[in-house]
């Protein structure tokens, strides 16, 4: 039932235009003062604005001002990213739309000295904005201390003169090197950008070696992404100390054939299963066992000062940046086999249809039994002998199986969200060299494992709404109006019709992918649009429900070696259920909000690190394949030209539109294709093609193709005429002109 509101409180559409239209900052006092508010009201308008911000109409900037969600703060903090002849571009420090970050026109006071900028690339400035046109414009108050900001790059040598060549590939100019140091051409370096264009220069910091190395792929990323990769001594001999304290008295369960099951490349094990029929025929009995991870890292630690910061592991083909030490992470919690460990246990009882009847958690002593491979335990519970200790089977893996039957069951009910878009996987030798890229096979074990855990992290998310503890929730909204528009136009393209006055659910995009089947050529593209229009999911204390998983309450549980999340949730517990020390602070707990952002913006960051190094990854693999030809897909049409990505590898390459022939290809947008006006040749996303491999960059992950000799030639380097673009006809695309022989 809607709360009722004060006679005088604005409405929510009164105090965003009240607050797009103030010249000045705008927080609660102003809002309050504009609209002449007292006492109740004031109170009210607190409430209002939260509402405000839980349905995402607005945002917080710094000083507890509000602003349009998306919208850039009427105060903040800018960087600067380009100075061009003496006009200067700078983006928000902070930006946490969905939205790209926007580039804003920096006006600064006259310095009577003509158009050169007192600003340089990099420099920080706190600035008032207000929009203008249909951009914004940012007047400078003052400018703030610069922060350390490195440049990662490749030195390059012509003539006698040095340059920087960036691994970044949407970072296409090069810098001027003017302090080489030691450095030589072909070196992985990084160097400290300095001066004002157009007499910007690089200075060279420090020399990180070869950067077509096995083991250089990932410690570019770590220092693009500014991950920590190295352990202060203070949190190394807290780790050591912590690690051999005793357990204390803990619920006994070290006699139960408890088995973790991983990726046979796993790093670590922070969780262990175990299930049993119950004797009185109601279903079963399972325990989801997980690293005791908050009695060894305890609030306000040099330990978690160090994981917060961190935020989560980062996990790459050759090694992994840990959110805990190695003391912790890869030793004392993690479950080995034979090895007594404290464990925090959610002790499930899963009824015959799968449902979650009831829930305790308790800290425990553990020893697994075995810790088994995905694909040992499949073909062990399949009948292969010899992979698992045969009494393992029988006393572990059957019941497991039988009590996921029942966990399946109530997975289908709820129809989660199903789309089949594989993981890619980096094998490497002792060396650290390629061996082979290839999806990760998707076995029952996987499911089984995903679904224990699924059922844990919901017993936590619900044993804590119980107690009215607070939650650090997994939140994953169902996708935005705008998304879905969007969809429903690129769905248009394929016949595929899409209504959106339904409520949607995720069954609604599971639809979509059956009504496609299986064998559609554009099965694998209309996958990664529908993932797309998902919302990206975060961290917070709101209880906004899982949307892809079609859960109510959810919350991550089972993985606090390697989440600063999961480590919340646990000492959310501890507190909650009176489980002992180690639990949750009252100043965190109000806090929430602000932490769930932080480490969402740290999840992002890593996910971003691990995507780019595993396509360093496939472009090295492919580096000695440069001039052959290979099997092809469509991800990606732009009136430049078109995007396509090696079948079963990834690692996404350009295709120029000047190499399309010597016709207008026109730029259809709805059908995303580029199409011939002579021939109807078409390039649309998600077609199949040949292309030749052109150039693969380990270094930037970057890779070119050409079409095969014989389809279509290069353009002529004496042709005088330009390409051009030719303005759109009344309800028709633009049409691009590419000059190259005739077919």
């Amino acid at each position: 039932m809607p709360r009722k509101q004060p006679p005088g409180l604005p409405t929510a559409k009164q105090i965003l235009d009240f607050i797009e239209g103030s010249d000045q900052p705008a927080g609660k006092r102003e809002i309050a003062r504009a609209f002449g508010l007292k006492g109740n009201e004031k109170i009210a308008l607190k409430s209002l604005l939260k509402d405000m911000a839980d349905e995402g109409l607005i945002d917080s900037a710094a000083g507890r001002a509000f602003h349009k969600m998306g919208g850039v703060p009427k105060v903040t903090v800018l960087r600067v990213v380009s100075v061009d002849d003496g006009q200067v571009w700078a983006t928000p420090e902070s930006w946490h739309a969905d939205t790209p970050a926007p580039k804003l026109r920096v006006i600064e006071r006259s310095r009577g000295k003509g158009p050169r900028s007192a600003l340089g690339l990099n420099d920080r400035i706190l600035a008032r904005t207000e929009e203008a046109g249909k951009g914004h414009v940012a007047h400078v108050m003052k400018k703030l201390a610069r922060a350390a900001e490195l440049l990662l790059g490749v030195v390059r040598q012509e003539g006698e003169r040095y340059f920087l060549t960036p691994v970044d590939k949407k970072e296409r100019r090069e810098l001027p090197i003017s302090d080489l140091k030691d450095a030589q051409p072909g070196d992985l370096v990084l160097a400290e950008p300095s001066g004002r264009p157009p007499r910007t220069s690089a200075r060279v910091d420090a020399i990180l070696g070869d950067p077509f190395a096995p083991r250089s792929f990932s410690l570019i990323a770590i220092h693009k992404h500014g991950l920590r990769d190295e352990f202060r001594d203070e949190a190394i001999a807290e780790a050591t100390k912590v690690a051999g304290q005793p357990l204390g008295d803990r619920e006994d369960l070290t006699a139960l054939p408890i088995v973790a099951i991983d990726p046979e490349d796993a790093r670590d094990h922070d969780d262990a299963i175990w299930a049993s029929p119950r004797d009185d025929g109601d279903g079963w009995d399972a325990i989801v066992a997980i690293a005791d991870v908050s009695f060894y890292v305890r609030p306000g630690s040099e330990l978690d000062r160090e994981a917060r910061a961190r935020g989560n592991s980062v996990y790459f083909p050759d090694r992994v940046v840990p959110m805990l030490p190695h003391e912790l992470s890869s030793d004392i919690c993690s479950l080995k086999q034979g090895q007594l460990r404290a464990a925090m246990a959610c002790h499930l009882h899963v009824g015959k249809d799968g449902a979650l009847k009831s829930w305790r958690f308790s800290r425990a002593k553990i020893c697994v039994f075995a810790n088994i491979a995905y694909e040992n335990a499949q073909a062990a519970y399949d009948g292969t002998p010899g992979l698992v200790d045969p009494r393992l089977v029988d006393t572990a893996l059957k019941p497991l199986w039988e009590c996921w039957r029942a966990l399946l069951k109530a997975r289908e009910k709820r129809e989660p969200l199903e789309l089949d878009l594989p993981e890619r996987r980096v094998m490497l030798d002792e060396k650290g060299r390629i061996l082979s890229v290839a999806p990760r096979e998707r076995l029952d074990a996987h499911r089984l494992v995903e679904d224990y855990m699924i059922a844990a992290n919901v017993a936590a998310a619900k044993a804590l709404e119980r107690k009215k503890a607070p939650v650090m929730y997994r939140v994953h909204e169902a996708p935005s109006r705008e998304k879905l528009v969007a969809l429903k136009d690129y769905l248009a393209t394929f016949d595929l019709e899409f209504a959106l006055g339904q409520v949607i659910k995720p069954a609604t995009f599971n639809r979509i992918i059956d009504r496609i089947g299986p064998d559609h050529d554009a099965r694998p593209e209309i996958m990664e649009q529908l993932l797309r229009t998902q919302m990206q999911a975060r961290y917070g204390p709101e209880p906004l429900g899982h949307f892809g998983l079609s859960l109510a309450s959810y919350a991550h549980f089972t993985s606090p070696i390697r989440r600063y999340a999961d480590l919340l949730v646990h000492r959310a517990l501890v507190t909650a259920h009176g489980l002992g020390e180690g639990g949750l602070p009252k100043a965190d707990a109000e806090d929430f909000t602000t932490i769930g952002e932080h480490i969402s913006m740290l999840e992002r960051r890593a996910m971003e690190a691990e995507r780019e190094t595993v396509d360093r990854y496939v472009a090295a693999f492919l580096a000695d394949k440069v001039g052959q030809i290979l099997r092809c897909r469509i991800t990606g049409v732009q009136p430049f030209g078109f995007f396509a990505t090696v079948e079963d590898l990834g690692g996404d390459g350009l295709v120029p539109a000047a190499i399309l022939g010597n016709e207008y290809f026109r730029y259809d947008e709805a059908a995303r294709a580029l199409i011939g006006e002579e021939t109807g040749e078409t390039f649309r996303v998600g077609q199949h093609l040949e292309l030749k491999l052109a150039e693969a960059n380990p270094a930037s992950g970057a890779l070119r193709f050409e079409l095969p000799e014989g389809k279509f030639a290069a353009p002529r380097r004496n042709d005088s005429r330009r390409d051009r673009v030719r303005p759109p006809k009344r309800g028709r695309p633009g049409n691009i002109r590419h000059q190259g022989k005739r077919r």
